[in-house]
């Protein structure tokens, strides 16, 4: 099979996805296992798999999955935790007395506290709890969500309790035969 119509092969999940998910507007739980379907099959009859190596890879995502979904809880379980016990109203008060000018409390807020967040958890938890405190500031619901989002990108390579470290560096890249790939090709 030719190297372009095994770049289309691989495309066609994530257009799948996009189709069923925003075109058709499928829950996720729906879509998804039929994306998975359809990739472990392109796997399995135009990559050459082993279903030894699909069953492996699923594995291997699930587990990683498992770890993400832990330190989402438990980011998830502290603005629960905060709100519930009345953690938010005092939080909303001392940013309050530090600063009544909006933008003092969106850099403590949001730049400061989800820096802070994102090192202590990641996996998009500053949105997920900077955003609710920046709307007990009284900021309006779009502009805390975008501000939560903005800050993801900034300490995103330090966060996750080390995760990008663990995940991304310590499985690495085979250097050599990487770097022989490279020189061959020019």
């Amino acid at each position: 099979m030719s190297q372009t119509l095994l770049s289309i092969l691989a495309f066609v999940p994530l257009v799948l996805a996009g189709v069923l998910l925003i075109g058709f507007r499928w829950p996720a739980k729906f879509a998804m296992p039929l994306v998975f379907v359809l990739t472990a099959l392109i796997g399995l009859l135009a990559w050459d798999m082993t279903f030894t190596r699909v069953l492996a890879s699923t594995l291997q995502g699930l587990i990683l999955t498992a770890s993400i979904l832990w330190i989402i809880f438990g980011a998830i379980l502290l603005l629960n935790t905060l709100k519930h016990s009345g953690g938010i109203a005092s939080i909303r008060r001392g940013f309050a007395n530090v600063s009544p000018d909006k933008r003092v409390q969106v850099l403590i807020v949001a730049w400061l506290f989800g820096c802070f967040i994102e090192g202590a958890s990641g996996f998009g938890t500053p949105a997920a709890v900077a955003a609710p405190l920046l709307v007990a500031l009284g900021f309006p619901a779009l502009t805390a969500v975008v501000l939560g989002m903005m800050v993801q990108s900034t300490p995103v390579s330090f966060g996750a309790v080390g995760t990008p470290i663990l995940v991304g560096v310590a499985g690495g890249l085979d250097q050599a035969t990487l770097g022989g790939q490279l020189a061959a090709v020019g």
